[in-house]
């Protein structure tokens, strides 16, 4: 992998989340890791907080065991992957890092570095440092159908935002 710089970027962020999907992993070789699948998020630039403006939106709901990791940890990755990918992701998504390795059941082989976790097999990393983290909450909606459609269990996302602080790319 090699890092560029974020203004350098060339990607659609309305397909590469939602519909090629991500990985938003949190936690470090030392103390653990934990990685679920994502296809709700926002790439963009808020704040410009110590001249950085460009950063990323999260959306974890609380039964995720991600969350745990997100919470406890300074930083998140963000893991896209190449095509031939998917069949992994959803594993990730649809079972609980809490039951078994997942990683290493889809194969994926996790890179320790900066202080984080990402995957050897991404094709673009994001490395981000958490600056917010809010609930999201059921009286905020103007559009009380997604409340029905998204969140029949009540159980909603928190979100967070991180600065991009890192983009890796592989070459």
């Amino acid at each position: 992998m090699k890092e560029i710089n974020v203004k350098e970027l060339q990607m659609n962020p309305m397909t590469l989340i939602g519909n090629e999907w991500m990985l938003i992993t949190a936690g470090n070789e030392e103390n653990g890791y934990n990685t679920m699948t994502a296809s709700w998020g926002h790439l963009g630039s808020i704040w410009g907080h110590g001249g950085k403006s460009a950063t990323s939106t999260i959306f974890v709901r609380p039964q995720r065991y991600t969350k745990e990791f997100v919470d406890r940890e300074e930083l998140y990755t963000l893991c896209f992957f190449p095509e031939g990918y998917r069949e992994q992701l959803a594993y990730l998504g649809f079972h609980s890092g809490r039951d078994e390795d997942k990683v290493a059941k889809v194969g994926l082989t996790p890179v320790f570095s900066d202080g984080t976790t990402y995957f050897k097999e991404a094709n673009l990393v994001l490395i981000c440092k958490k600056l917010y983290r809010a609930p999201i909450l059921e009286e905020g909606f103007i559009d009380k159908s997604i409340v029905d459609d998204c969140y029949p269990d009540k159980d909603f996302h928190d979100m967070y935002i991180g600065s991009i602080e890192k983009v890796l790319i592989a070459e």
